[in-house]
């Protein structure tokens, strides 16, 4: 786990925008039951914590993806955290709407989208990736070349890596599973035997 997974886990788990509950476990919409649940639209509420997250977004495609030519945000979670990127890296911004516009021109991309322009999705969660992928699917139709995605927190699902992989699309992310429910042992926020309910859980999902 490097400094700026912890860090930006350590945010996440102090605004509540995870939340583990290993003894009375969510129900997500797959109807999975899971003891941990992200909301990372909170980070927007929090300037502290958000500053974090935006410097790690930026460095994080910097470091990944020096050839980045705009910044795209997958709606809706994705586009505040896109702009706050775009700005501060001086790129273009576009967003990449979950369908598209049913009047006008039936526009998916907002935005400015040139042909082969080099394009990295922001999106705030990667579980299976499903969504953020039907984006990529979505701007590559439209001739940009989407280099990769990042996100700010990924489950770190086995069925991500195949999606993407069939995708042929790479992504990364500030921090993920593994790094987050060690921090909050780390913390005090759960205890070792909850750590380990957790961790046995998320091997049922390999």
């Amino acid at each position: 786990m490097t400094d700026y997974q912890k860090q930006v886990a350590q945010a996440l788990l102090d605004i509540e925008a995870v939340k583990l509950q290993p003894q009375a476990p969510f129900t997500w919409a797959s109807g999975i039951k899971s003891p941990i649940y992200t909301d990372n639209r909170k980070i927007i509420s929090f300037p502290k914590e958000r500053e974090i997250v935006i410097a790690g977004l930026t460095a994080l495609i910097k470091t990944q993806y020096p050839d980045v030519q705009a910044i795209g945000g997958v709606a809706t979670a994705g586009i505040p955290h896109a702009a706050w990127v775009a700005q501060a890296m001086n790129l273009p911004l576009i967003y990449v709407r979950a369908k598209p516009k049913d009047h006008g021109t039936g526009k998916q991309i907002e935005g400015a989208l040139t042909a082969q322009q080099k394009v990295v999705l922001i999106d705030d969660l990667i579980s299976t990736g499903g969504s953020v992928l039907g984006a990529v699917k979505a701007t590559r139709a439209e001739a940009g070349n989407v280099i990769g995605v990042v996100s700010i927190f990924s489950y770190e699902l086995p069925a991500a890596v195949k999606n993407f992989a069939a995708a042929q699309t790479s992504f990364a992310s500030l921090t993920n599973f593994s790094s987050l429910i060690q921090v909050a042992q780390q913390s005090g926020k759960i205890t070792p035997a909850e750590l380990q309910m957790i961790q046995e859980w998320h091997q049922t999902l390999a």
